[in-house]
């Protein structure tokens, strides 16, 4: 089984909304620093949101006030819910993690996650 599985993706038009889970088959999830990455086509796998073991919560500049992260430690569980969506958050999100926790700037880097979901795409049409 996948570590990390992502669900919820799909097509909206601009200023809709979606909400995306990731389910994790993680033992002690709460250990666990979680993040929601997106690729858009041509483009490098950019950071959107993490949430730390800590609680604390990181947001990339373009998502913040229209996005939020939230988990659930007891069903194993990571949401993003994405609101005011605009053609520029189409992409491939993926659910990512990594034991323990991590700095603003540590969460944004990718390289920190050793556990990946296989991607759930999400399409916002003009």
């Amino acid at each position: 089984q996948a570590p990390l599985v992502e669900s919820g993706g799909g097509t909206v038009q601009t200023g809709g909304s979606l909400r995306l889970d990731c389910a994790a088959s993680l033992r002690t999830s709460s250990y666990y620093t979680v993040a929601w990455f997106r690729q858009a086509p041509g483009k490098e796998r950019a950071f959107v949101a993490a949430t730390t073991r800590n609680g604390v919560l990181y947001y990339a500049d373009s998502v913040k006030g229209r996005f939020t992260i939230s988990r659930d430690n007891a069903k194993n569980t990571a949401s993003l819910q994405m609101n005011s969506l605009n053609p520029g958050d189409t992409a491939v999100y993926y659910c990512a993690a990594v034991v323990g926790a991590c700095s603003k700037t540590a969460c944004w880097d990718r390289r920190l996650y050793n556990y990946w979901g296989q991607g759930t795409q999400v399409t916002v049409s003009s």
